[in-house]
């Protein structure tokens, strides 16, 4: 299986407002970036849709290191979905799971690769998580200007 390592963010104006997502993949000597935007959205909804852009472009199985600075999507998927399943995507106070539309694709693009998750902190000059914030904020940006945000 070959190695790719995979670094995502998301970022929102306003939480709901005008999102975006980056993604870098690296194999090696090479790289590609991936970003894109949605007018009406979450913060959450941003940090999974980077995640599984990112899986989601991976052509084929590989053995994966997953670089997030979200706590919400890492203990989603390596702690709490298992419980989620099982109560019939409830929470543990009985309530709908949110998101759990991206939680299900989520859930089907990692299911294709052997991943090893890692939390990086936001904001801390983490080169490839500053490079990811980067595009997310700027596609959030430009989302927000072509909604006639600014």
């Amino acid at each position: 299986m070959k190695k790719v390592a995979i670094y995502t963010d998301g970022a929102c104006k306003g939480n709901p407002g005008p999102g975006g997502w980056g993604v870098l993949l690296k194999m090696g000597k090479h790289e590609k970036e991936l970003s894109g935007g949605e007018d009406d959205t979450t913060n959450n909804r941003m940090e999974m849709t980077a995640v599984i852009k990112g899986l989601s472009a991976l052509i084929e199985p590989c053995e994966v290191e997953l670089y997030s600075d979200s706590k919400y999507v890492l203990d989603g998927i390596t702690k709490w979905v298992e419980g989620w399943k099982r109560n019939g995507w409830k929470t543990a106070s009985k309530k709908p799971v949110r998101n759990s539309d991206l939680w299900h694709e989520l859930i089907d693009v990692a299911g294709r690769h052997e991943i090893e998750w890692h939390w990086v902190k936001g904001h801390s000059g983490h080169p490839e998580n500053e490079r990811v914030d980067k595009l997310a904020s700027d596609e959030a940006e430009k989302v927000g200007i072509e909604d006639g945000e600014d």
